[in-house]
């Protein structure tokens, strides 16, 4: 199906009528709120065969991850929906009043969480469900009660689709504003950058490259009124090995990560595309078992030409660097649209030398860094960029001995994992799916779990309000029954 670009002025439109639909749609309920956000849920499913098939399609990924990716997208709907339905996610906060406080009375302030305004949500390549057209983005800011208008990633445009007229019915079903969720095609930067800089949008969600999530961001921030920018960009997720772990359980960890490198081709923001270790016996044993098992690994179909051609051009200016070494490739010859699984080596001099190698392969690779000893395993670690996730492999005895590099990976990552590999990122409340830059532009936030909704809200207090005028959220009498922090007290009253 072809899909036509937006024109400047149907994003003008469809930013006009965002706009209009906000000024309503932000008092509406959570328990209203809720009701929309489930029948998201539902009406994608009742989309069935047709959405899976046109999925696979599309993106070249098979049938269970994409029901596994719709299991996640109506999952992440559901659990915003249970979270605004109770309430309690805008952080109410209380100070009573104190008219004979000495020497100056203290006033009463109320303050909560509330809505920015259209948010422009642009579809991920790699998850054409989870990260795209109802994603955990779109799903967070309808929450936090903003409208979203999605632009679809052109490579899954019919998927995108699709999902959009499940919204739209949502919409008919709940009696939500009419223009509260609004899609539009794109394939040009225009497209993008007129939605970045019309005046009525307030805030923009954006998972892809560092190149198209900088120049998003640059352009936000260049606008009379800068905007936020979430944008998870590039993250190459060190895991490291400890020595004498390593040397006992060489053949579980590369069996290990041989499995987190290659699945789903390697086209996850978490894939561990970094592996630093301290070169010896344990080291050798390690490449060698986990060469067999990328030998062993096929070639698989990217989910498109532009990712796989990126793919293949990466990988051959990384191995055109000094001190790089082919540890182990696939068997079997790929094809161009396929990405073959391959690991290498360097040295931790050349790699330091070298900001080249530490840049994101989008795909089944992963560089091992060789360190003479735990010393030059600090100094690389230390040198990093901002990432996802780092990950130690090691005993607790071990790892306690290497505290210092648990207080160095704190600062570099944002999700620190022990004795397990950084792809599957679990949808949770306690899920800190972000990190410092270039991870993402802003590392105080999440793009996964409950806190994601904190992206799309600021606060808003307020003094002296007589009661009738307050949101409900700040009454004296709680109508809600939510908890709020009441006189430096958490309380349901």
């Amino acid at each position: 199906m072809d899909h036509k670009d937006a024109s400047l002025q149907e994003v003008n439109a469809a930013l006009q009528a965002a706009q209009v639909a906000y000024l309503s749609y932000k008092n509406i309920s959570g328990k209203k709120k809720a009701e929309f956000l489930n029948a998201i849920a539902d009406e994608i499913e009742a989309l069935g065969a047709d959405l899976i098939t046109t999925a696979m399609r599309e993106t070249n990924l098979p049938e269970a991850r994409i029901i596994g990716e719709r299991g996640r997208t109506t999952g992440h709907c559901r659990m915003f929906a249970k979270l605004v339905e109770e309430g309690s996610w805008v952080e109410a906060r209380i100070d009573t009043a104190q008219p004979d406080r000495q020497p100056l009375p203290k006033p009463d302030i109320r303050k909560m969480s509330a809505p920015l305004g259209p948010v422009i949500v642009f579809g991920a390549a790699n998850f054409p469900l989870a990260y795209s057209t109802a994603g955990g983005d779109t799903a967070s800011a309808l929450a936090a009660g903003c409208p979203v208008i999605v632009k679809a990633h052109p490579a899954h445009a019919d998927t995108s689709e699709l999902v959009a007229r499940a919204i739209q019915k949502a919409i008919e079903k709940t009696g939500m504003p009419q223009n509260v969720f609004q899609h539009l095609h794109g394939k040009s930067f225009e497209v993008g950058q007129a939605l970045i800089k019309h005046p009525l949008t307030k805030a923009v969600g954006f998972t892809g490259s560092l190149v198209g999530g900088k120049a998003l961001f640059d352009a936000a921030n260049q606008r009379p009124e800068p905007i936020p920018v979430f944008a998870e960009m590039s993250s190459i997720n060190p895991v490291i090995l400890l020595p004498e772990s390593l040397e006992k359980d060489f053949e579980k960890t590369a069996l290990m990560l041989a499995s987190s490198i290659t699945v789903g081709v390697g086209q996850f923001c978490t894939n561990p595309g970094l592996i630093l270790a301290v070169d010896g016996n344990g080291l050798k044993n390690f490449i060698a078992k986990l060469g067999e098992e990328i030998k062993k690994a096929l070639p698989g179909t990217m989910l498109h030409h532009g990712i796989a051609d990126n793919y293949h051009r990466r990988v051959a200016q990384t191995l055109a660097q000094q001190g790089i070494k082919i540890e182990s490739e696939s068997g079997q010859k790929g094809e161009n649209n396929q990405g073959q699984p391959l690991i290498a080596s360097v040295s931790a001099q050349d790699f330091l030398k070298n900001h080249l190698l530490a840049e994101e392969v989008f795909g089944p690779f992963s560089l091992i860094v060789k360190c003479k000893d735990v010393t030059e395993l600090n100094t690389v670690i230390i040198h990093g960029h901002g990432q996802l996730t780092s990950s130690i492999i090691g005993s607790e005895e071990e790892i306690s001995t290497h505290k210092n590099l648990l207080n160095v990976l704190v600062e570099k990552a944002g999700r620190l994992i022990i004795n397990g590999v950084p792809t599957g990122v679990e949808v949770c409340p306690s899920m800190n799916h972000g990190g410092p830059f270039p991870a993402t532009t802003d590392s105080r936030f999440t793009a996964v779990g409950t806190d994601a909704i904190k992206r799309f809200v600021r606060p808003v207090s307020f003094q002296n309000f007589p009661d009738t005028l307050l949101p409900d959220e700040l009454k004296e009498s709680n109508p809600l029954n939510i908890w709020r922090y009441r006189n430096s007290e958490w309380m349901k009253k």
